[in-house]
């Protein structure tokens, strides 16, 4: 088996015109994957450089083989099974600024450099006051980002043609407005003036950006058979699912630059992420928080398996397809298409997705993804949605605790003060109790939710046929 570098390999050279800030597995799968394709069917002829946002990371094992590694994808394409490994080449070369700052902040030296993408975590885009211009690095992402704009700007004495395209990654709604607001405060902070505070406004754009992928990562119980087929030792092979999107909140001249549709991907340049943030949370998220404690409940594990199943998988599709999508403002078929791809991702063969993983904290995450849905269709319709009400009185079920008709164990995980609430109103035996005082629990909620019409009796009713005739046939009623 042969070691994977540039000698073993083959390696295009390409002009560094990106900046990428990580270099986890989510950026791997996803953006340098996109890059790729651009290169291959796009012409973007493009190469990125990875910066290691934090002292400790993977860039001397990306170096280590030359930045070339593998993307395998895996899951169901219109039915089809596919299982696909592709050489990634893209990456230059991959720099720490802890051990590298100079070579880092020459970045900005190189005149063909466009755009900066970084997936830095959710907690990556914040402003740390301690940090200095002199730092070398800034500890903060922003502040790195900012000493790298303030070199770009004085190196090129303020050229607005040498600004940067931004979109950054993090799982933040607006996370552009969020990053660009904290350049901002490094900007006064350091007292870098008005001219370049000019530059940033007028030659560089902070774009936010939505980007949907479920990235399992390095295929630990898979590596050996996957190094065999490659006849590569490749230490970085990431696995992710075949659906990709990423939503883009810039205008369309930043689209010609990044001409991502040439190459048939599901990039979308649009003029606000929101309805699409909206459709991800009600369309994937919604049905994913209340399908967990229903197939859990009906003795069903896995998230596929619950699909598959023919009361469960009824009751998912009521969910998605007649009760949520009547929510939503997107055109029709946009939502049909989007629905019946997050089916195929729930239906991914390689993916064990285990129901009690998603249940987490189950109340607030249905308070975000469901209730603004519940509330929606009452009141489109005059009456309440049947499969997200069962999903209320399931998740309040779950959390009675104790165990399944088959003896497995429930476990349910929450907030200490959810939990204990939970545990003293079971403890009455008494379902309207129950239903009422989790209903009323403005710390969950932020309002008292038996004030919604129907809602505290129709959240009982299900609970009562819950505990007399189990979840199955509680779920055969609604259908």
């Amino acid at each position: 088996m042969k070691a994977l570098n540039k000698q073993t390999a083959p390696k295009a050279q390409r002009p560094e015109r990106i900046i990428q800030f990580g270099e986890g597995n989510f950026l791997r799968a996803f953006i340098d994957w996109i890059i790729y394709n651009m290169n291959e069917k796009a012409d973007f002829n493009s190469s990125v450089v990875v910066v290691q946002p934090i002292d400790k990371g993977m860039v001397d094992m990306l170096n280590a083989q030359d930045d070339l590694y593998h993307v395998n994808l895996q899951g169901l394409d219109k039915g089809e099974t596919v299982n696909s490994l592709t050489l990634i080449d893209v990456i230059s070369r991959a720099l720490n600024p802890y051990s590298q700052n100079e070579e880092f902040m020459k970045l900005a030296d190189q005149p063909e450099m466009r755009f900066v993408i970084s997936n830095t975590t959710e907690a990556g885009i914040a402003f740390d006051p301690s940090c200095k211009l002199a730092d070398a690095p800034a500890s903060s992402y922003p502040g790195k980002l900012t000493q790298l704009l303030y070199r770009r700007f004085k190196t090129f004495n303020g050229d607005k043609s040498k600004g940067l395209i931004i979109f950054p990654c993090e799982l933040i709604f607006l996370n552009g407005h969020k990053l660009k607001e904290t350049i901002y405060q490094y900007i006064e902070l350091w007292q870098l003036g008005d001219d370049f505070k000019t530059w940033f406004e007028e030659a560089c754009g902070v774009y936010a950006t939505l980007v949907d992928r479920i990235v399992p990562g390095f295929p630990r119980k898979d590596i050996a058979a996957i190094k065999e087929k490659l006849q590569y030792d490749d230490n970085l092979v990431v696995q992710a699912e075949i659906f990709h999107l990423w939503v883009i909140e810039a205008p369309q001249e930043i689209a010609k630059e990044f001409p991502a549709d040439k190459a048939g991907l599901n990039v979308l340049f649009v003029p606000s992420e929101a309805p699409y943030h909206e459709r991800k949370v009600t369309l994937l998220n919604g049905p994913h928080t209340v399908l967990s404690p229903v197939a859990y409940l009906s003795g069903v594990n896995i998230v596929r398996d619950a699909c598959q199943h023919p009361v469960i998988g009824q009751y998912i599709h009521k969910v998605m397809f007649d009760e949520l999508m009547e929510t939503l403002n997107l055109p029709k078929d946009e939502l049909k298409k989007f629905a019946e791809d997050v089916l195929e991702r729930f239906n991914n063969p390689f993916v064990d997705h285990a129901v009690t993983s998603i249940m987490l904290n189950s109340f607030p995450k249905y308070e975000t993804r469901d209730l603004p849905g519940l509330k929606t269709y009452l009141q489109r319709k005059g009456e309440l949605p049947k499969g997200l009400v069962l999903g209320l009185a399931a998740i309040i079920t779950y959390y009675k605790g104790g165990v399944r008709e088959d003896g497995a164990e429930i476990v349910p995980n929450d907030a200490p003060e959810i939990m204990q609430l939970l545990k003293n109103l079971w403890a009455t035996g008494d379902t309207q109790k129950v239903t009422e005082g989790v209903l009323a629990a403005t710390s969950i909620w932020g309002e008292d939710l038996n004030n919604i019409p129907g809602l505290t009796a129709a959240v009982k009713a299900n609970l009562d046929s819950i505990q007399e005739k189990g979840m199955l046939d509680t779920v055969k009623g609604i259908l």
